[in-house]
């Protein structure tokens, strides 16, 4: 019985031996076809170079396309922040209140002089005239370390009265005047600040730049607002909108109802004209209707064919501001300088409604 266990032992150590041959010859073939393979097949490795070459000269295109991109992102993003900041500067005649952290006694309020100066405890008068908000704080602060008055200060500054950031309204609105733009205005909103168009209101609104040398910008707008949001423009603080009154044609003699027509858009025809004056009266000399316009070498008078209008026979004449279409009574014979003169005495006390061609 033990004979056969240590037969069984002894069987099973050769059995391990052969194995641990057998694998030792596979590992030195394999070992000695290693080299060849991976040479063949390892990327060759770039020459050592400087770490300033490295840093500098060998940078790959594709590597400087993200720093490019990163960079006109910023520009991009700064261009607006900048924008802002230039409409929001200090001018003459700004009140600012200024007040110091953990500083109370310094804490006062200053108008800012004709020349942009500002008087403020310690540090004198200080420049700020078109300055923002922040670059102000930053010279305050500044002027206070340097002296040696509050080290590490943080200065706020509020803009109690503002005299540059205001819009000017003028003309044919309910409530002219200067009316705040802080924040992002736009021109219906200015213009609703305002009280609304008045009746007489024309819709072609200039806006004239502060401290610009380019024309005004012309804008016309719709008779209702929500119409048209096209030409609802940002406004700027500074800036000057005008809103004119619409232009007026007279319509005067024998027609139903002589009156002042006020064009707010648009045009008017002589056909148009006399349609909103309630039409000729059957008294009406049809064929000595003409029309009375001031020109650079003084009135003019210009017949109208209205029976050819009317048959379709001649175009329909466009009027234009200040016109005056002179209807005569039948059977008055007079010279022109008598028509002349009594259309134009016509004129006074007419009332004005609003025409809506």
């Amino acid at each position: 019985m033990e004979f056969g266990r240590f037969s069984f032992a002894c069987t099973r150590c050769l059995l391990a031996f052969a194995l641990i041959l057998l694998s030792s010859s596979e590992f030195k073939a394999w070992a000695q076809q290693t080299p060849p393979s991976s040479s063949a097949t390892a990327p060759a490795l770039p020459a050592v170079q400087p770490i300033s070459q490295a840093a500098i000269g060998s940078v790959p295109d594709h590597a400087a396309t993200p720093k490019a991109a990163e960079s006109g992102v910023a520009t991009s993003s700064a261009s607006p922040a900048n924008e802002n900041s230039s409409r929001l500067r200090l001018s003459s005649g700004d009140l600012l209140e200024v007040s110091i952290y953990n500083v109370p006694e310094l804490a006062t309020k200053a108008r800012v002089g004709n020349s942009g100066d500002v008087y403020l405890p310690l540090i004198d008068y200080v420049h700020v005239g078109d300055l923002t908000v922040e670059e102000a704080q930053a010279l305050i602060e500044k002027r206070l370390d340097d002296g040696g008055f509050v080290r590490n200060a943080h200065v706020t500054i509020f803009i109690d009265e503002s005299a540059s950031q205001g819009v000017t309204i003028l003309g044919e609105v309910i409530r002219p005047g200067i009316y705040p733009a802080l924040g992002d205005r736009r021109l219906y909103d200015m213009i609703s600040s305002a009280g609304g168009f008045t009746v007489s209101a024309g819709r072609k609104v200039s806006i004239i730049r502060q401290h610009s040398q380019a024309e005004p910008i012309t804008v016309s707008l719709p008779r209702n607002l929500a119409d048209d949001l096209q030409d609802n423009i940002e406004i700027l603080p500074g800036d000057t909108i005008t809103i004119p009154r619409a232009p007026i044609i007279y319509v005067v003699g024998d027609v139903g109802r002589p009156a002042g027509l006020l064009v707010d858009n648009g045009s008017l025809t002589v056909l148009q004209a006399l349609a909103l004056a309630g039409g000729t009266n059957h008294t009406a000399k049809m064929g000595g209707i003409r029309i009375i316009r001031k020109g650079p070498t003084g009135m003019t008078e210009t017949p109208v064919p209205l029976k050819k209008m009317l048959e379709a026979k001649a175009p329909d004449i466009t009027l234009q501001a200040d016109d005056i279409l002179f209807v005569p009574l039948s059977g008055i014979r007079s010279a022109a300088g008598t028509g002349l003169n009594a259309a134009i005495s016509a004129t006074a006390g007419l009332a004005v409604i609003a025409a809506h061609p």
